[in-house]
């Protein structure tokens, strides 16, 4: 598992570090993604751990497809746990909105996958 150590220096308060596990890549696809959205992601991916702690990393992938439609922003989720990759695809109006369809059925895929391991201890 790796880890990394992010952390905020304002001038008013002392550094203040955030521990994140999970190592979480976002890749945008033809657009530049603000930061504001990089970090809703590394917070939503940071959730899943308390479904299932052994995830390693997480990559996603973030793409505007067919500019006609209202629904054009798609998201692909892609996590790694030992033995195993996970792929959630999920297209939305926004991409806060796929990013959280996204997790929520990656939660529901984690929470299999640990009752699984469990019946066969």
């Amino acid at each position: 598992m790796q880890m990394r150590i992010l952390g905020i220096n304002n001038s008013s308060e002392m550094f203040n570090p955030k521990i994140c596990i999970m190592k979480v890549d976002v890749h945008a696809v033809n657009f530049t993604v603000d930061r504001k959205l990089v970090d809703f992601i590394q917070e939503r991916m940071d959730k899943l751990e308390k479904y299932y702690d052994r995830v390693v990393s997480a990559d996603v992938f973030l793409k505007v497809e067919r500019t006609s439609d209202k629904e054009n922003k798609a998201v692909e989720i892609k996590i790694n746990v030992p033995g195993d990759d996970f792929l959630v695809k999920k297209q939305c109006k926004t991409f806060e909105e796929a990013v959280e369809l996204s997790a929520e059925s990656l939660e529901r895929l984690l929470v299999k996958r640990k009752e699984k391991i469990r019946a066969h201890i």
